[in-house]
């Protein structure tokens, strides 16, 4: 599949534009909350020493953490030109796949770093919307009351919508977002050019001389200054969309100057204005610009929650063309573009967390302790996989490897730290939703791992059988019969039935194995493999990347000019429906084999998934215990 910057130069501004609205909706409405949490609930006094001190943390931890760590290094570590976390994760098992040990390590850590993501998935328009929402406070703060309703309203049309696509809307994220850019740096500039003497924090020193002179004072507000970066991991995990030239050439250009006008504007307006730290966002603006603005900060949030809805998406869709996520229910919401999808059991699930957290946390002060961990959690995985990545896959020596990652893993960790004292004051939230996922991912992996086993313990050798049937061949009928099969060269259970029941055999039989490989895309020059069997049968594999479409009937025409002809209306397809049962000499835990089987029961079907017609497919039914 052709990449973003394939496109050419005429390409380079939309695609740029675009990733301005996808790519940095997150990180761009930071600038609403950042600042505002590190001074919340008195941790850290309003002092002109404190504020410098925290501008200049907030520039060095965006130079070292986006412009550094992901614009600079990560953006270099594609999967054939896919990027995020799912990618990364295959990367690195595929980097290490001959130290078992460490991939299995890898993959757990990969896993629980998914797993987060979801966590982040609901904190994101939680806090965003409704820090944007909060701005009616300032301009009126007898509107106090009605934040919280008009967040739910906003978030509930928000996932309402999800159903009918983003193809519509989608083409005004990017102007939308660039304007938003644009005021932020207006409202930056215009208090830096009353207050110029705020531009002595780009100094480091300000930084360091506030971490030598109060250490935990300084501790505490690196908890909240991690903030700024929220959104960081949307630059790689946005890469197969628009490519590494337009996401740097936006951050450069755009986003960074932007995002650090803004942060020194409300440094300045603090410096001359103490008493608007509540709230220094929107004490920025002058009185006129309040309602617009919190329109527009509305949009942006909205837009910013949307991408993180889309990734969410996105993220299952993978995650259960690996296997670590049961199958589910998914739509296409444009015709064009086959990234463009909508799953209403993972969006109405997120809508309800959603919800959930703006009724009991109530603000976006209280959600702020929250969101920093999750966001740091994600950020030190990222660096391992990528040092990982560099080492074993790169093949770079162990010293470049470990000076590359080891000052950005200090960072992680040091704000990691600074976030894990927060886990009773709200961190607790996300860790519980990425616990949670964290048991269901590994139970299925670990239950279809079982399953497999017992399954290939229990089943007969393909090509033995095939010559054994044919000694006293049955009865053949005419058409083609395409029986599925999870073990390539093991006999289908359906084909036992099919024999035993109606005791014939179709003139032209395919036993069809489908693979999901660890790479985002497979050509259709590798998608299929074949190997005759004699007697009219073969054994066909079909290869299939994590974001290709497992289009089993589609594949099956490339075999065209192989010796198979399909007629559609011919073939028939045969295909299994497993019933798990739960034992007490299982290989997992009871409670993990009887979630197992739940989750097998309640998995959309694979006739779906595969996209089998269904007015040509035949199911027959298989227990199997484990």
């Amino acid at each position: 599949m052709s990449k973003p910057e394939a496109g050419g130069h005429a390409a380079l501004p939309a695609l740029t534009l675009a990733a301005i609205g996808v790519v940095y909706g997150d990180i761009g409405t930071s600038p609403l909350y950042a600042l505002k949490e590190v001074f919340a609930h008195g941790r850290v006094e309003m002092t002109p020493g404190h504020v410098l001190g925290i501008l200049s943390l907030v520039f060095w931890t965006i130079t070292v953490v986006v412009t550094l760590k992901y614009v600079t290094l990560i953006l270099r570590a594609d999967n054939h030109g896919e990027g995020g976390l799912i990618a990364m994760l295959a990367l690195a098992s595929q980097a290490v796949k001959d130290r078992p040990v460490l991939r299995s390590r890898l993959l757990l850590l990969g896993i629980f770093g998914t797993a987060i993501f979801f966590g982040d998935g609901v904190i994101t328009p939680a806090i965003s919307v409704l820090s944007a929402v909060e701005g009616l406070e300032v301009a009126a703060p007898g509107l106090h009351r009605f934040v919280v309703p008009v967040t739910l309203v906003v978030l509930t049309l928000l996932f309402a919508a999800q159903r009918f696509g983003t193809a519509v809307v989608g083409r005004w994220f990017g102007p939308i977002t660039l304007v938003w850019f644009a005021a932020l740096a207006a409202l930056g500039v215009m208090h830096i050019a009353r207050n110029p003497s705020v531009l002595v924090a780009l100094s480091p020193h300000h930084a360091l001389g506030f971490i030598v002179a109060e250490p935990g004072v300084a501790f505490v507000a690196l908890g909240a200054i991690v903030l700024c970066v929220t959104g960081a991991e949307a630059l790689y995990a946005d890469l197969g969309h628009f490519g590494k030239k337009p996401i740097r050439l936006a951050w450069f250009f755009v986003v960074m100057p932007a995002l650090l006008l803004n942060y020194f504007g409300q440094g300045a307006m603090l410096l001359q204005h103490p008493q608007n730290v509540s709230n220094p966002f929107y004490e920025m603006a002058p009185q006129w610009a309040l309602f617009p603005l919190i329109g527009l900060a509305t949009a942006a949030t909205v837009i910013a929650s949307q991408a993180l809805i889309t990734a969410a998406f996105s993220v299952t869709k993978q995650a259960v063309q690996l296997g670590y996520i049961p199958r589910m229910r998914l739509l296409h919401t444009s015709v064009r573009e086959s990234g463009q999808i909508y799953i209403p059991f993972v969006n109405w699930s997120l809508y309800g967390c959603v919800v959930f957290a703006v009724v009991v946390f109530g603000s976006s002060s209280a959600l702020a302790s929250a969101y920093g961990i999750a966001v740091t959690i994600d950020m030190t995985i990222t660096t391992v996989m990528t040092f990982f990545v560099i080492r074993y896959a790169w093949k770079l020596p162990l010293a470049l490897c470990v000076a590359a990652t080891g000052c950005f893993f200090v960072v992680d960790i040091v704000f990691l730290a600074a976030n894990i004292v927060k886990v009773l004051e709200g961190g607790w939230f996300p860790l519980a939703i990425g616990t949670v996922m964290f048991v269901l991912m590994t139970t299925w992996k670990a239950g279809r791992r079982l399953m497999a086993e017992r399954l290939r313990d229990e089943a007969l050798e393909l090509e033995p059988f095939i010559e054994s049937l044919f000694l006293a061949p049955p009865i053949r009928v005419p058409g083609t019969a395409v029986f599925l099969s999870a073990e390539k060269g093991s006999t289908p259970f359906a084909l036992l039935h099919n024999l035993k029941h109606n005791k014939v055999l179709h003139e032209q039989n395919l036993f069809v194995t489908v693979e999901h490989h660890e790479v985002p895309w497979v050509g259709f020059g590798k998608r299929v493999e074949v190997e005759p069997l004699g007697h009219d049968c073969w054994q066909v594999t079909l290869h299939f990347g994590f974001k290709n479409e497992p289009d089993v009937p589609e594949a099956l025409k490339l075999l065209s000019g192989r010796g198979i002809e399909l007629d559609e209306m011919e073939t028939s397809y045969f295909l299994s429906r497993d019933t798990v049962i739960p034992t007490l000499a299982g290989g997992m835990a009871l409670w993990r084999e009887k979630l197992f089987a739940s989750m097998h029961r309640n998995a959309a079907a694979a006739a779906d998934f595969l996209h089998l017609p269904t007015n040509r497919l035949v199911e027959l039914g298989t227990k199997v215990e484990i």
